[in-house]
């Protein structure tokens, strides 16, 4: 049976935060030349990293590998006091790319803080983004990853609870845990406005809304990209079949057998590059119809960090996008 339609996911990919980080890498390369340091990927995607790596970016992992009074770069994730104070420490020109988004969660976690709360933060172990959270507050917070956890968690004072959640969660996942806390927890405090990114929540209900008529669902992302990893979760909790893939040559042709609509979609740290490149392979096949299809016009953008902003106009260099 061949394949008669692909379908297009929109919004897919990078998104403001992605956009931003990356125009600071290729900005700060501009004023200074290479090297500059970028602790930890910028964003989670091998295809970017490359990229900015050819052009002279050096990536590490912690800040004692940084020369003093180099150029340090922080990534869209975020990063504690610790590694603030190190780069301090170390004489080091920083320039924080952290996501504007996670930014507001550490300025909530302060917060709960000062206001003498236990901290639940809902997010995956390990994350870059979630270390730097836990980070801001330690000994305060409490990292939840699943539904067992949040049963079981425990607090010295179960009425002053507050909740937190990694910006790129499963918007399901999320609340089903964060209902959970709730009845443990009758006054829990929940932040104002959702932790869960727009983007983040935006690229889910666009491939839910495909996934619901498309046979197979392709995500491109990278594997250690929190968000992208939940887009193929979403797809396959609506019924599609759906996989993770760097780019088109991961495709397998077992995967294709009974399909007749391909959906494609991408994280939000996934280059659009590598979405055509699929596409490509499918009109490689003979596959004429390709087609977008819209869920939510996105148009967020987001000012540079202003650190940087003021040496591009001092420079007079423009945003490269």
């Amino acid at each position: 049976m061949p394949i008669k339609r692909v379908v297009l996911a929109k919004p897919r990919g990078f998104c403001a935060g992605v956009d931003r980080a990356i125009d600071v890498v290729n900005m700060a390369l501009q004023l200074y030349g290479s090297p500059v340091y970028v602790r930890k990927e910028i964003v989670h995607n091998k295809y970017v990293i490359r990229a900015l790596a050819a052009k002279g970016a050096v990536f590490i992992d912690e800040l004692d590998e940084v020369p003093d009074g180099a150029v340090a770069i922080f990534s869209a994730h975020g990063v504690s006091p610790a590694v603030r104070a190190m780069a301090s420490a170390k004489n080091l020109k920083v320039i924080d790319a952290t996501c504007p988004l996670v930014t507001k969660v550490h300025m909530e976690a302060l917060r709960y803080a000062h206001e003498n709360r236990s901290i639940i933060l809902v997010g995956h172990a390990g994350h870059d983004e979630v270390i730097g959270t836990m980070g801001e507050v330690p000994g305060q917070i409490q990292l939840v990853g699943s539904i067992e956890q949040a049963e079981k968690v425990q607090v010295p004072d179960p009425g002053r609870v507050a909740v937190n959640t990694q910006t790129t969660l499963g918007v399901d996942d999320a609340n089903v845990i964060i209902e959970v806390l709730r009845r443990r927890f009758p006054n829990l405090i929940t932040p104002t406005s959702d932790d869960i990114c727009y983007a983040t929540q935006n690229r889910q209900t666009a491939v839910k809304l495909l996934a619901e008529d498309a046979d197979l669902v392709l995500v491109l992302g990278s594997d250690n990209s929190s968000n992208s990893r939940r887009l193929r979760e979403v797809a396959e909790g609506a019924g599609a079949k759906a996989f993770l893939i760097d780019d088109a040559t991961e495709i397998e042709p077992a995967w294709l057998e009974g399909v007749e609509c391909v959906a494609i979609t991408a994280g939000a740290s996934a280059p659009e590059y590598l979405v055509q490149q699929v596409v490509a392979y499918f009109r490689s096949l003979g596959v004429e119809k390709v087609e977008e299809v819209m869920a939510i016009d996105e148009k967020v953008t987001f000012l540079l960090p202003p650190e940087l902003s003021r040496e591009m106009s001092a420079s007079g260099l423009t945003q490269l996008s």
